[in-house]
C-alpha cells in the first residue's frame, strides 16, 4: 500500500530523476543524458551513462528511472531487435506488450527513449510505444524543460540536432535538481 501511494505521488508516469532528450532535426538524430544518480536526496554518482548504442550502433536508447531496471531493459530491446533484425518499431512494440503483461517485468520503474535512422520512439511499462510529430521527445523529471527548450531552439535558431540537444539539456541542469550538467551525447545520420 505504502508503494502504492508513492507512485501516485506527481503526474502519472513521472520518474522524478535525470533528463533524456532525443532530437531528430537536418538530416541527424541526437540523444543526450545527464550523468546524475540519486537515491533519495542524495546524489550518489555525477557520471552515469545513461545514453548508449545497441544492435550494432543503429540504435540509440536513454533510460530515466531505476538503473537495474533500465539494463534489463537494454537486455530485452536489444534482443527484440535481434529477433526482427533491427526493426526497431517492431521490436518496441513487442517489449512494450512484454513489459506490460509479464509479471516480472511489469515491476520495473524506467522509461526508454530508442532512435535509429527512421523512428524515435518513448516505450513504457504501460504498453506505450509513441512517436513525436516533431522529432523531439524528453522523458525523466527534467523532461519537460529540455523539450521546451529544444522546441524553441528548432523554432528560432539555425543550430543542428546535436546542438540543440546539448543546450536544451544544459537548460533542463539549470532548472530540475535531479539533473546535472555532466551530458553525454550520441549522434547518427538519418539521411
Amino acid at each position: 500500500m505504502i508503494e502504492q501511494n508513492k507512485r501516485r505521488e506527481g503526474a502519472p508516469g513521472q520518474i522524478r530523476s535525470t533528463t533524456i532528450i532525443a532530437v531528430r532535426h537536418k538530416g541527424y538524430v541526437t540523444v543526450g543524458g545527464d550523468g546524475q544518480v540519486t537515491l533519495g536526496n542524495t546524489v550518489m554518482k555525477h557520471q552515469a551513462r545513461k545514453v548508449r548504442r545497441l544492435y550494432d550502433n543503429k540504435v540509440i536508447t536513454g533510460f530515466a528511472g531505476a538503473t537495474a531496471d533500465a539494463f534489463t531493459l537494454f537486455d530485452r530491446l536489444e534482443q527484440k531487435l535481434e529477433q526482427y533484425n533491427g526493426n526497431l518499431m517492431r521490436a518496441a512494440v513487442e517489449l512494450a506488450k512484454d513489459w506490460r503483461t509479464d509479471k516480472m517485468l511489469r515491476r520495473l520503474e524506467a522509461m526508454l527513449v530508442a532512435v535509429d535512422h527512421k523512428h524515435s520512439l518513448l516505450i513504457t511499462g504501460t504498453g506505450d510505444v509513441i512517436e513525436p510529430d516533431d522529432g523531439i521527445l524528453a522523458i525523466g523529471s527534467g523532461g519537460p524543460y529540455a523539450q521546451a527548450a529544444a522546441r524553441a531552439l528548432i523554432g528560432h535558431s539555425n543550430l543542428d540536432a546535436e546542438t540543440i540537444c546539448h543546450e536544451a539539456m544544459k537548460i533542463a541542469a539549470s532548472l530540475c535538481i535531479y539533473t546535472n550538467d555532466s551530458i553525454i551525447l550520441e549522434t547518427m545520420k538519418v539521411e
